[in-house]
């Protein structure tokens, strides 16, 4: 098999793992954080547009898997390779994801030195 079907097959991992939080967060009618927002990846967006984003990553990761199917004696390989990238990428995004939505906001931050 080709060295590019082995990338190809890391990327469908990696735009999978993506679709999940955007398009949940999106279903479920909450603002999210997306790169359509101001600044990108740390704004929210729009549950619609979050839900398009998500569905997006899913329908993209799905047809790169389906037309790169990891098959014959080395298909092992490419799960590992749609498995890490799917790992990474989770890895990343809860990382990123953690600090964004763990600090306080600009409108919070200044309500709670009234508050005190």
């Amino acid at each position: 098999m080709a060295w590019y079907f082995y990338v190809l097959e890391f990327l469908s991992g990696a735009l999978l793992a993506n679709g999940v939080p955007h398009f949940v967060q999106g279903v479920s009618g909450n603002p999210f954080q997306s790169p359509f927002a101001k600044p990108p990846g740390v704004g929210e967006s729009s549950p619609l547009s979050n839900a398009l984003w998500g569905f997006g990553n899913l329908v993209a990761g799905g047809l790169l898997l389906h037309f790169f199917w990891p098959m014959g004696d080395a298909a092992w390989v490419g799960w590992c390779a749609a498995g890490v990238g799917a790992l990474l990428l989770s890895i990343q995004l809860s990382v990123h994801f953690g600090r964004v939505r763990g600090a306080p906001s600009k409108t919070n931050a200044g309500n709670d030195k009234q508050e005190q």
